[in-house]
């Protein structure tokens, strides 16, 4: 047998030892996906930050300016209000989401008739588009004919139709309740699917130590969806924080700004305005508070190895 023929048939030998290691296949089956982010996620965002740093406008090629537009959002009034709304619409309606998702999902996962009639009325907040949504709360929340109004008045709680999305605090409130809405299936179904997981066995142990239902609920349940809980509130910021749709159709960001989230007032500085350099400035600066939400994923997944018995 000739040399070539030896080495060809070892490095056949090594593709298919390559092959057969389970990183590398996965690696391989990955690479097509890894290929379509990086063209259709990596290159926009490099493209913002880069407009970011120039004065780019609709129909005018801009030049670099450095951090010329991120001095003036420094001293901009409407972003830092814009940073605000962000923060206490994220919170709340995470908070919310999270507190009415866990006790709709405890409430489900008992032996209930007609459970998986109420599973699937239960996700379709999730499934109706979320512009249809808008449009739906925009006339709940109408100042002449709103639904919720007339009902009130009807009851004799109110003597007069309630502007919710014309006062800055009620506007806020309303487009928190919206979001919530929306919201609770997918945190719902998915800590349902994690207390699908959960032993009985820890629950019947539980109780033969004495333990309530609060007390089992507090020391058996919420460790054991840690990991869950931690991805489902992660990808829940996530969408909440860059929440554009529903605020865009139910207040544009009014009144006066009352409603303005970054993403909606980096829409509005950068296409109706056409500042498209302030515009991804503002969007550039979302991402700092998108990483720590990804941070707080990651940390909140170490659990899954304490509770398997390794170390974190």
């Amino acid at each position: 047998m000739t040399s070539t023929t030896i080495s060809n048939t070892q490095n056949e030998r090594r593709g298919l030892h390559l092959l057969e290691n389970r990183n590398v296949l996965g690696a391989i089956f990955l690479l097509p996906a890894a290929v379509i982010l990086l063209l259709f996620l990596t290159y926009p965002l490099g493209l913002g930050v880069w407009l970011g740093f120039t004065d780019t406008q609709i129909g005018r090629e801009g030049v670099f300016v450095g951090l010329e537009n991120y001095e003036y959002l420094w001293s901009d009034s409407v972003f830092w209000l814009s940073v605000f709304n962000t923060v206490l619409y994220t919170v709340v309606a995470s908070a919310l989401k999270f507190a009415l998702g866990l006790w709709l999902a405890l409430i489900l996962n008992e032996r209930l008739p007609f459970k998986a009639f109420f599973r699937a009325i239960v996700l379709l907040p999730w499934v109706v588009p979320t512009v249809l949504s808008a449009i739906a709360f925009w006339w709940i929340y109408d100042a002449q004919f709103s639904i919720l109004s007339w009902s009130l008045m009807k009851l004799g709680i109110i003597d007069s139709p309630i502007n919710f999305l014309g006062d800055p605090t009620l506007a806020r409130a309303s487009v928190i309740a919206a979001n919530v809405w929306r919201g609770i299936p997918f945190v719902a179904i998915t800590l349902l699917a994690g207390l699908q997981t959960i032993p009985p066995s820890l629950y019947e142990a539980a109780m033969l130590d004495g333990a309530n239902s609060w007390q089992r609920l507090r020391h058996v349940t919420l460790p054991m969806l840690t990991p869950i809980i931690a991805v489902v509130m992660t990808f829940s910021v996530l969408f909440t924080f860059t929440d554009f749709q529903l605020i865009y159709v139910l207040t544009r960001g009014g009144p006066v700004n009352a409603t303005h989230l970054m993403a909606t007032l980096s829409f509005q500085r950068a296409i109706p305005g056409g500042h498209l350099g302030e515009g991804a400035a503002i969007a550039i600066a979302m991402i700092p508070f998108l990483l720590s939400a990804i941070l707080f994923s990651y940390f909140g997944l170490q659990r899954r190895k304490w509770q398997q018995g390794g170390r974190d």
